[in-house]
């Protein structure tokens, strides 16, 4: 049982980061009566955490390399449980955000440490059962973020979705010190200062410029200011991770058409699965009356089948094949969210979710703890860190542009509908419906009409979703499809192991 303490350190970490992506999703409503706030602005409160987590990961991956792993993960840890106190407290939306964006980066630096120390502390079968235990973790965490989120907003209250990793923090950064062995940092290199910052750039322009596209429309000047400052700052990044010695990301590794293929499909596997979760809670709550738990507990097929599903692949399909399991696992996942599309009505309830659901859940659990894995066993131990920093930062980020890019699909689909059907203020409806703001649109309206309004908005709601998992199904399928035909089998070395180290520094 001794062996398995640094997965366990490794897991509780990966568990508590990742959750953090989803739980806040139940609980915005809540919030944004409690800080006077709309709901257009807290979808920062998702969006900052995601941003954070994606911009600096492939830095602090590679400053990870030069420094230590574990040193960098008890230092992420330390400022993750930091955060997480001041965005419990938080008075204000600001601070929460902000408080958020520093959750993210302790996140980042837990994220992108997690595979080199499971690296470093197993090999061979071993190795497999911890890459598929950590993906189950990390599958299911996404999942169960919603059920914890609406439990702890319902029985005790929403700042306590933040309170709750204090302790936990605690019981990992003891579980670090222990089992975690401290590895022997990089030597010769020194941190991609100019890189990280260009990155971060490019990342935040072109995050904010989806999320301001929603409200001021694709093509007005300050979204497409920002769409170029993002396409120079990434221009200008390859440019200078093309000629630096001390590049944080090494181009050279998108020569092999494996790791491009790994690449796609971790830009979209959050997209795909997960960013669509935001917009069912505010369908289940807003219009179909549930509470946070009970939207919570809808996403329990997708968290059970994930958590099985990476169980199996770790420990039976150890040595398979990676480009079938990340290919037909995102091929799952679209195929998943293709029959949320169709099995989504103006009458329908949260039953509707359920098998879309459980086919997305084993589509994740088959490609998450693949992704991790094989982008890692393509480098050497000393760049695994930029490896995993690479893969993890493409999914983050894809959440981020995710969840902006199908919450303006979801308001323009509904209020496009609104006005289709020649019901009064549509475009204005649509904003409030996608906003969360239904129940208090219908509390608003006069008895005698109250009955067709709500009709109306639950036509709007379902043709709404239907456009969003479309979406999210087509960009699934597209990215599993591309996944199946880049990667070739003998261009996912095996991966080089970590030199033996003292237990503990």
């Amino acid at each position: 049982m001794r062996k398995w303490l640094p997965l366990l350190a490794v897991c509780l970490g990966s568990f508590m980061l990742l959750i953090d992506v989803t739980i806040v999703n139940v609980a915005l409503p809540d919030m944004s009566l409690a800080l006077h706030s709309t709901f257009a602005s807290l979808q920062w409160v998702i969006d900052a955490y995601a941003l954070a987590l994606a911009v600096v990961l492939l830095g602090v991956g590679a400053l990870a390399d030069l420094t230590g792993h574990r040193r960098v993960y008890l230092g992420g840890l330390v400022a993750f449980a930091l955060a997480s106190a001041v965005c419990g407290a938080a008075p204000n939306p600001g601070l929460l955000i902000a408080a958020r964006a520093v959750q993210g980066l302790g996140g980042a630096a837990m994220f992108a440490t997690a595979f080199p120390l499971l690296n470093a502390s197993y090999q061979g079968r071993d190795r497999g059962t911890a890459y598929g235990v950590w993906g189950a973790v990390s599958g299911a965490a996404a999942a169960v973020g919603p059920v914890l989120g609406g439990l702890l907003t319902e029985a005790v209250d929403w700042r306590w979705i933040f309170y709750v990793n204090i302790p936990i923090s605690v019981v990992a950064v003891l579980l670090a010190v222990k089992a975690l062995s401290a590895d022997r940092p990089t030597s010769g290199r020194r941190p991609d200062w100019t890189g990280t910052a260009l990155f971060t750039v490019a990342a935040a322009a072109l995050v904010l410029g989806v999320i301001r596209a929603q409200e001021h429309g694709w093509t007005s000047g300050a979204v497409l200011g920002l769409f170029a400052l993002a396409v120079v700052a990434f221009v200008v990044f390859l440019v200078v991770q093309a000629r630096s010695p001390h590049a944080m990301l090494d181009l050279s590794l998108f020569r092999s058409r494996s790791f491009s293929g790994i690449m796609i499909a971790s830009l979209t596997v959050n997209v795909a699965a997960f960013a669509m979760l935001a917009y069912t809670s505010i369908w289940l709550q807003s219009l179909l009356g549930l509470t946070p738990l009970e939207a919570g507990l809808t996403g329990l097929p997708l968290s059970i089948a994930s958590f099985f599903t990476s169980l199996v692949v770790g420990r039976f399909l150890h040595g398979a094949r990676p480009q079938l399991l990340i290919g037909g696992g995102m091929v799952l996942i679209g195929a998943g969210a293709l029959a949320e599309s169709v099995l989504i009505g103006a009458g329908s309830d949260w039953t509707a979710l359920i098998v879309g659901y459980a086919v997305i859940g084993v589509g994740v659990g088959a490609t998450l703890p693949t992704l991790g894995s094989s982008a890692t066993a393509a480098v050497g131990w000393q760049r695994a860190g930029m490896a995993a920093g690479a893969t993890n930062s493409a999914r983050q980020l894809g959440h981020a542009i995710g969840i902006a890019v199908l919450g303006s699909v979801f308001a323009s689909s509904s209020a496009a509908w609104l006005t289709d059907h020649h019901v009064r203020g549509g475009a204005a409806l649509g904003r409030a419906l996608s906003g969360g703001g239904a129940g208090h649109v219908l509390t608003a309206t006069p008895p005698t009409g109250r009955a067709e309004l709500a009709d109306a908005l639950h036509g709007a709601a379902a043709h709404a979703l239907r456009a969003g998992f479309t979406v999210a199904g087509v960009v699934g399928l597209a990215a599993g499809l591309l996944a199946l035909l880049l990667m070739r089998p003998q261009q996912v070395a095996p991966a080089v192991e970590q030199p033996p180290v003292p237990a503990h520094a």
